[in-house]
């Protein structure tokens, strides 16, 4: 009966030479007696070569499954991460909307114009006539303090108007208008970090009622505006006025473009300006000089007066600003 063939469980005979082949291997059954001179026991076993064909497969299943061992990995199927279609990102945005509390559009704005807005100061020798007592009275009780005069500083100056102002160049250049720091001797600018400056004036527009100013020391991270065209302006377009009404800020207001090419005469009928844009965001004294800003905090304009029918110096829905196109060209860098 033929017997089942068999892996051997002994180790290979070294080859006699490197060149040598696998036919030199010893062979079983080959019909050679044992030490006892007896014949093998596998001498009817038939030809070897099946086995020898055994023994390369073996060899070629070990060399298989350790190299799928060390580095399987190579041949499993990798997991593919799933693709974002149009509906997801749709489904994630909404859900976003949903539960979380975005700041609005004029707060983000406000935000960016923050950094380049000052408070302008205009100081002076105390004027002693009827109608500058009663303005000081006004302007102190719209703040909400005594209806006194402020008092005199140590150089023996008093407080003659406050406005805003907006910085245009990194360099400490500041547009304001010109009826904020007329007749000033003296000129103080705050900056939003705190810091307090003496200004100059390098720069006058008295048709438009501009002034350029030039603070006499910077913070060093000083954050410059940036202007926009006001071409594409229309009514109904989003604005923001960022300023020191009554001297309290910077405060906040929004509204609309309310209609473009205004003109407005001063309550003196001294002057009279053209091209203005007419905004509704509230504005009241101290905002004038400061900047009326889109959506996307770019000036779009310099405010510079309200409408009032009556002799009261507050808002009651209509003010003016002057195109950024006019207020830049005050500092000779017509932007656009």
């Amino acid at each position: 009966m033929r017997r089942p063939a068999l892996y051997s469980r002994s180790p290979r005979v070294p080859q006699q030479s490197a060149g040598a082949s696998e036919v030199d291997e010893p062979q079983a059954g080959t019909g050679a007696a044992d030490a006892s001179g007896a014949p093998a026991a596998d001498a009817a076993a038939p030809p070897s070569r099946p086995r020898r064909h055994l023994w390369r497969n073996s060899i070629l299943s070990a060399v298989l499954l350790g190299a799928l061992g060390a580095g399987g990995y190579y041949y499993l199927p990798r997991h593919t991460a799933h693709q974002l279609t149009q509906k997801d990102i749709d489904a994630a945005v909404l859900r976003s909307l949903q539960t979380a509390v975005l700041p609005s559009q004029a707060a983000r704005a406000a935000d960016i114009i923050r950094p380049s807005v000052v408070q302008v100061v205009a100081l002076g020798s105390e004027k002693t006539t009827p109608a500058a007592k009663v303005e000081k009275r006004g302007r102190n009780m719209a703040r909400g303090k005594p209806p006194t005069d402020p008092p005199p500083t140590a150089e023996g100056e008093v407080e003659r108007g406050v406005g805003t102002g907006v910085v245009i160049v990194d360099k400490g250049v500041i547009l304001t208008n010109l009826h904020v720091i007329a007749g000033a001797e003296k000129i103080k600018v705050t900056f939003f970090d705190g810091l307090e400056a003496n200004a100059s004036i390098v720069g006058l527009q008295p048709e438009n009622d501009l002034a350029v100013l030039q603070a006499d020391k910077i913070p060093d991270d000083l954050v410059a505006a940036t202007m926009r065209s006001t071409a594409d302006l229309m009514p109904g377009d989003n604005v923001a006025v960022v300023g020191f009404p009554f001297g309290i800020g910077p405060s906040v207001s929004a509204g609309v473009v309310s209609g473009l090419k205004r003109s407005f005469r001063s309550p003196e009928g001294q002057q009279e300006m053209s091209n203005l844009i007419q905004f509704d965001a509230a504005a009241n004294p101290g905002n004038s000089g400061g900047p009326m800003v889109n959506m996307s905090g770019e000036v779009l304009g310099i405010v510079t007066a309200i409408l009032n029918p009556t002799q009261q110096r507050t808002f009651i829905g209509i003010g003016f600003a002057v195109p950024i196109e006019n207020a830049a060209s005050a500092a000779g860098m017509p932007p656009f």
